[in-house]
C-alpha cells in the first residue's frame, strides 16, 4: 500500500502509525511536512513543501487562518503534482484538517480516499470559548470563530473519513457530520510510562530525593488554558499549610493555546507577583526529554491536570499510566478518563483553594488513595495501551483504503457518553433517539443505505 501522510510537524500525531506502516516492505510511506528538522523513521521518505507566503495583514481578521490554511494547502498540492509525477499515487491518503494541506489533495489524486484527522472544532457557545466568565466573548468573537472553521469544513465534506482522538473532541463537530468520524485514541507506551514503585525525583540539575511530598504539574505552556494561573494560586494555599511540601512544574514560560498574556509580561510572571511562592519549593523544569519527564511523574504524591473544556493532553494520561494520583478538572475531556473516586479525583477548575483542600487529602490518607492509582494504571492499560490503539489505527486506514466503510473496529467503549457530549451534541442524541432510523439524515443515512443510480 503507498500511504501519504500530511501534517505541518513532523512526525506529530502520526509518528507510531507511520513507523509500523513502514516496516512493511511492501508499503511505500510518504510523509509531507513543512518543518525542517532531523527527525526521522526508518523506512518514511519525508518530503518538504512551503508555502510562497503568510495571509495578507490587510487580509480580514476573520480569514487570515483560512488565508493561511490555503496557501499551505497550494503547497501541498505543488508538492502532490511533483509526486504523480514521480511515479506516485497514493492508495490512502492520511492527513491533519485544520492547518490546511488536505484542502486540495483530492483534486491530484480524486482515486485516493482521504481519511482525515479532526482534532478540534471552534464553538462559541459550550465549550472552551466561553469558560471562562472572567473572560466574555465579544460580538466579534463568534463570527469570527465560526469562520475559523472553513478550513475544517472543507474538509468535513471533501474526506471519505475522519478521525477524532477522543468522544469529547468528536463531539464538538456539527452532529450531521458526526458519523462520519471514529473516536480513536493515539494511544499512550504502558510499556514507557510505568509505574516506579516508592520512585525519588533526581534529575541533572535537580535532586529532590529528601522530599516525601510531590505535587507535579505538566504542560506545553504556562497558560490559562491549563489551569496554570488557578495552580499557582492553589500553591499558594498548599505553602501555607505544609511546610515540606514541593512543587515541580514542566512546561515552556510561554502560550501555547489561548490568548497571549499583555505585552512584556507572561502568566507567570504576573501569577509570581500575585502570589510571592517560596520558590526554593516550587521548581520550574522547563521541557523536558521523555526520560527526565517520565522520572517527574512516576515520583509524584499527586498529578494536577487542569483544562479548559478543550483538547485533552496526552500527558494526562501517561501520568495515570505511571500510576500517579491525578487531580483533575472537574470538565468534559477530563471526565471522559476519570470517575471521580475511581481512577481519580476531580475538582472545580476555578476554585484553587477547593484544589489545595484536595491535595491535602490526598497527601494525608496515601494508604486510601492507593487502590486510586492501581485503577488509573488499569485505566490506560484497558483503554489507552499504545498497543492496542495502534492496531486498530492501522486496521482504520486499512478499512478506509479499501473503502470498507464505516470501519468496524474494537474500540474500548465509554459507559456515560453524556458527561462530556457537548450541549449540541446532547440534544442532537435526544432528538435521534425519539426518531426512527427511517428517518435519520446526515451520513449514517448516506453509510447504512445503499447507492442509487
Amino acid at each position: 500500500m503507498r500511504i501519504l501522510f500530511l501534517h505541518p510537524n513532523f512526525p506529530a500525531q502520526f509518528r507510531h502509525v507511520a513507523t509500523i506502516l513502514a516496516q512493511n516492505p511492501k508499503n511505500q510511506v510518504v510523509f509531507g511536512t513543512k518543518t525542517e528538522n532531523n527527525n526521522t523513521i526508518p523506512g518514511v521518505r519525508k518530503v518538504m513543501y512551503a508555502p510562497n507566503r503568510d495571509a495578507h495583514p490587510n487580509t480580514h481578521h476573520y480569514l487570515r487562518s483560512t488565508e493561511d490554511a490555503v496557501l499551505q494547502g497550494q503547497a501541498v498540492y505543488r508538492m502532490c503534482i511533483e509526486l504523480k509525477a514521480s511515479g506516485f499515487v497514493p492508495d490512502l491518503i492520511c492527513g491533519h484538517s485544520g492547518w490546511g494541506p488536505t484542502l486540495f489533495v483530492k483534486d491530484i489524486f480524486p482515486n485516493a480516499p482521504l481519511l482525515s484527522y479532526f482534532e478540534w472544532y471552534y464553538n462559541a457557545r459550550g465549550s472552551d470559548a466561553d469558560f471562562d466568565p472572567d473572560e466574555p466573548l465579544s460580538a466579534d468573537d463568534f463570527p469570527r470563530l465560526r469562520t475559523k472553521n472553513t478550513p475544517i469544513m472543507l474538509d468535513l465534506v471533501n474526506c471519505d473519513w475522519g478521525l477524532s482522538p477522543t468522544q469529547w473532541q468528536k463531539s464538538q463537530f456539527p452532529p450531521i457530520f458526526q458519523p462520519k468520524i471514529t473516536a480513536l485514541h493515539d494511544g499512550v507506551d504502558t510499556n514507557f510510562f510505568k509505574p516506579e514503585p516508592n520512585a525519588k525525583l533526581v534529575l541533572p540539575n535537580l535532586d529532590l530525593s529528601h522530599v516525601d511530598e510531590l505535587i507535579t504539574y505538566v504542560a506545553r505552556g504556562m497558560e490559562p488554558y491549563r489551569g496554570f494561573p488557578q495552580f499557582i494560586e492553589t500553591l499558594a494555599y498548599v505553602q501555607e499549610r505544609r511546610p515540606n511540601c514541593h512543587a515541580v512544574i514542566v512546561g515552556e514560560n510561554r502560550v501555547c493555546y489561548g490568548k497571549a498574556a499583555p505585552a512584556g509580561i507572561t502568566f507567570k510572571d504576573m501569577m509570581l507577583e500575585k502570589f510571592p511562592l517560596d520558590l526554593s519549593r516550587v521548581h520550574f523544569t522547563g521541557g523536558l526529554p521523555y526520560g527526565q519527564y517520565l522520572k517527574v511523574i512516576q515520583a509524584s504524591s499527586v498529578h494536577v491536570y487542569l483544562t479548559r473544556p478543550f483538547v485533552l493532553s496526552w500527558s494526562m494520561i501517561e501520568s495515570m499510566s505511571t500510576g500517579c494520583l491525578v487531580l483533575g478538572s472537574d470538565t468534559a475531556p477530563v471526565r471522559e478518563v476519570i470517575r471521580d473516586g475511581e481512577n481519580g479525583l476531580l475538582v472545580d477548575f476555578f476554585n484553587p483553594k477547593k484544589i489545595a483542600d484536595r491535595i491535602d487529602e490526598i497527601l494525608d490518607h496515601p494508604t486510601r488513595m492507593a487502590e486510586l492509582r492501581v485503577n488509573a494504571r488499569q485505566t490506560a492499560l484497558e483503554r489507552y495501551s499504545h498497543d492496542d490503539l495502534l492496531a486498530q489505527q492501522v486496521k482504520l486506514l486499512e478499512a478506509v483504503a479499501n473503502r470498507s466503510l464505516p470501519p468496524k473496529l474494537s474500540i474500548p467503549g465509554i459507559s456515560n457518553p453524556e458527561l462530556f457530549m457537548s450541549e449540541s451534541g446532547q440534544a442532537s442524541a435526544k432528538k435521534s433517539d425519539k426518531k426512527s432510523s427511517k428517518k435519520q439524515r446526515g451520513f449514517a443515512a448516506l453509510i447504512d443505505s445503499p447507492a442509487k443510480d
